[in-house]
């Protein structure tokens, strides 16, 4: 990354928590929390690298974060595929030198369903999209953290990963998973000065929650 960020100082909200000089990756930037995280780490200063499966999406955004001043690129990348997940680090990786400050694990999906009506292969893409994909993510981006210098990865986890809601089994399993996966990864990775963390939002009016039956909302704590 260049030295000279004078022209970014009319971006942020708040010296105090500038990012001039930082860089992130942000899987699944261009709806719901994805786009606020991307806009909020731009508005602050730092570089910052995107996804979406949809180009036209992908577009519309970038010409928009442009417009206003902000250091936004993107790739088009289905995070549910391997060999794509490895595309996009090989392109952030080239994008910001071989190093990368911040990574937040956003991309997620759902199908709601009782646990009995799931088949495998609904199983599988759940799994691949939600929790393989970014415990691969986190594999291919550790190098790029570490040789940062100072690192931070951020999980987009849900409340459904800590109690049990009816947002569906697998969708609750991936996000439960996920909140394991940053226990050990923040210890195991501590030495390397790479902090890991998770956040469990609650329902977020979001394209993924439009007819979630939110009336017939159940909780149950174990």
């Amino acid at each position: 990354m260049g030295d000279d960020h004078s022209s970014d100082s009319k971006t942020l909200k708040s010296p105090r928590w500038s990012l001039i000089g930082m860089t992130a990756l942000v899987t699944g930037g261009t709806r719901g929390i994805g786009h606020a995280v991307v806009e909020e780490l731009a508005a602050l200063g730092a570089s910052v690298h995107t996804c979406s499966r949809k180009e036209g999406e992908l577009a519309t955004c970038l010409k928009k974060w442009e417009g206003l001043g902000l250091r936004v690129t993107g790739s088009v990348c289905d995070l549910s595929v391997r060999e794509q997940r490895e595309e996009l680090l090989k392109e952030a990786s080239s994008i910001f030198g071989g190093k990368l400050n911040i990574l937040v694990n956003n991309v997620g999906t759902n199908i709601r369903k009782p646990t009995t009506d799931y088949s495998s292969e609904e199983f599988s893409f759940l799994m691949a999209t939600n929790f393989e994909s970014a415990f691969h993510v986190c594999q291919l981006a550790h190098p790029l953290l570490k040789a940062s210098g100072k690192g931070s990865i951020v999980f987009i986890s849900s409340v459904a990963g800590v109690v049990a809601l009816n947002s569906g089994a697998i969708y609750a399993a991936t996000k439960g998973a996920m909140n394991q996966i940053t226990k050990n990864l923040a210890c195991e990775w501590a030495k390397d000065n790479i902090r890991v963390n998770s956040v469990s939002p609650w329902y977020i009016r979001t394209s993924l929650v439009e007819g979630a039956n939110h009336g017939r909302l159940w909780v149950c704590c174990i």
